[in-house]
């Protein structure tokens, strides 16, 4: 059994370094240039924290616009269930009748 330093074992001061390392990458990345890496990396935790916070709200409300757009539009289908395209009715007439 080995010692634990406030808790921290060898297993659980790994997770933390990847989630750290992780918040860093995305804040640098989806911050689109804002944020370099020794600007992130030097950050408070609870500034960090609120940054990548943030960040992922952002995107996550416009993965939900996007979405919704896709959803709404009134768009067809190209590509019918089998894989094949669908060709277009360009005459207007119903090709039912």
């Amino acid at each position: 059994m080995g010692l634990a330093f406030f808790g921290l074992t060898p297993t659980s001061a790994k997770q933390h370094r990847v989630n750290f390392l992780t918040q860093i990458h995305e804040i640098c990345f989806y911050g689109q240039g804002g944020y370099s890496w020794p600007v992130a990396y030097n950050m408070p935790i609870w500034l960090r924290k609120f940054t990548y916070n943030k960040v992922k709200a952002h995107y996550e409300k416009q993965a939900e616009a996007l979405k919704n757009s896709s959803k709404n539009s009134n768009t067809k289908e190209v590509i019918g269930t089998d894989g094949k395209v669908k060709v277009p009715n360009l005459s207007g007439k119903s090709s039912y009748s």
